[in-house]
C-alpha cells in the first residue's frame, strides 16, 4: 500500500513496551477501512481486532425496529474488539466504519495470547476498556439530558481528536443516525454553528473553523470522556511510550510487503 503507515499512530499500539510491541509487530496487517465497512453484527464472534489508525469506527445499538444511536467512538486511540478479552467474544451491537482510513488488523489469537501473559497488555487493554466504558455511559447521559446543539458539538470535537484534517466527512444522515435524532434537528443545529462563525456546512462534509467556539457551545460531556482517556491512556498517565513512538525518524521510508515503515533503530523491526 502506498505511502507512509507507522502502527505507532494508534495510541495503545505506541504505548506498548518494546518487547510486547515486538511480539505483536509481526502479525498485525495494514488494512484500508473504506466507509461502511461493517466489522461486526450483533452476536457475531470476533475472529480479529483492529487498531485504527486514521480511519473512526462507530459503535452502534440497534433496536428491533431497525432505529439505532452510537454508544462509541474508536479512532486512532484505541482498539475495536474489547469483548474479546473480556470474555464474551460477541457484542449486541454493530460497528461500522464511519470515517474511512487504515488501520491494523490483529487475529484474535494473537491478541489473546499476550492478554494471558497477564504483563503490560493486559494492564492497557483493561485501562482502554475503563476509559471505552466511561464513553458509552457518558455518551447514553449526554443523549438524554442534554440538547441535539451540545451533542452535536461533542461529536465534532471527538472526530477532531482522532483525524489530522478540521475538514471533518461527516453526513447530516450519519450523525443524526450516530445521535439517534432525526436530521431535522441535525441541520437546525449545524445551522445554528454555522451562522455563529464555527463551522461550515456543506453537502458531506464539516468544516470546523473556531475550535474554542465549538468548546464554549458544548456540554461537559467531551471534557469528562477527554479527561479520564488522558488520566488513564493520555498524558497525565503514567504511561511511557517507547521513543520511536514520540521521535519518528525522518530519513526516507521503504515499505515491507506488509505495510510497514522499516527504519533503523526502531524496536521490534529489523
Amino acid at each position: 500500500m502506498a505511502g507512509l503507515h507507522n502502527p505507532n499512530e494508534n495510541h495503545l499500539l505506541a504505548a506498548l513496551p518494546a518487547a510486547e510491541f515486538g511480539r505483536l509487530l509481526p502479525h498485525l496487517d495494514l488494512v484500508p477501512m473504506p466507509l461502511g465497512e461493517v466489522y461486526y453484527e450483533s452476536g457475531g464472534r470476533l475472529q480479529n481486532v483492529y487498531f485504527p489508525t486514521t480511519s473512526i469506527v462507530s459503535i452502534h445499538y440497534v433496536m428491533e425496529d431497525g432505529a439505532s444511536s452510537e454508544i462509541a467512538g474508536v479512532g486512532n486511540e484505541g482498539m475495536l474488539g474489547i469483548s474479546l478479552f473480556m470474555g464474551g467474544n460477541t457484542t449486541p451491537s454493530r460497528a461500522f466504519v464511519r470515517t474511512a482510513g487504515f488501520g491494523y488488523k490483529l487475529k484474535a489469537q494473537y491478541l489473546m495470547t499476550e492478554f494471558d501473559r497477564g504483563g503490560a497488555v493486559q494492564r492497557l487493554l483493561l485501562r482502554y476498556t475503563q476509559s471505552l466504558i466511561t464513553q458509552t455511559a457518558q455518551n447514553a447521559a449526554c443523549n438524554r439530558h442534554h440538547t441535539v446543539e451540545q451533542q452535536l458539538c461533542r461529536c465534532l470535537l471527538s472526530t477532531l481528536d482522532r483525524v489530522p484534517s478540521n475538514d471533518l466527512v461527516l453526513t447530516q444522515e450519519l450523525v443524526a443516525s450516530m445521535l439517534g435524532v432525526r436530521r431535522e434537528g441535525i441541520t437546525e443545529a449545524a445551522g445554528k454553528l454555522q451562522t455563529a462563525g464555527i463551522i461550515r456546512n456543506r453537502r458531506g462534509h464539516i468544516t470546523v473553523l473556531d475550535r474554542a467556539g465549538l468548546e464554549d457551545h458544548a456540554c461537559e460531556c467531551y471534557e469528562v470522556v477527554k479527561r479520564e482517556f488522558d488520566r488513564l491512556l493520555g498524558p497525565d498517565s503514567d504511561l511511557v511510550p517507547r521513543s520511536a513512538a514520540r521521535t519518528w525518524p525522518r530519513e526516507s521510508p521503504k515499505e515491507n510487503a506488509r505495510g510497514f515503515v522499516l527504519r533503523r533503530g526502531l524496536p521490534g523491526i529489523a
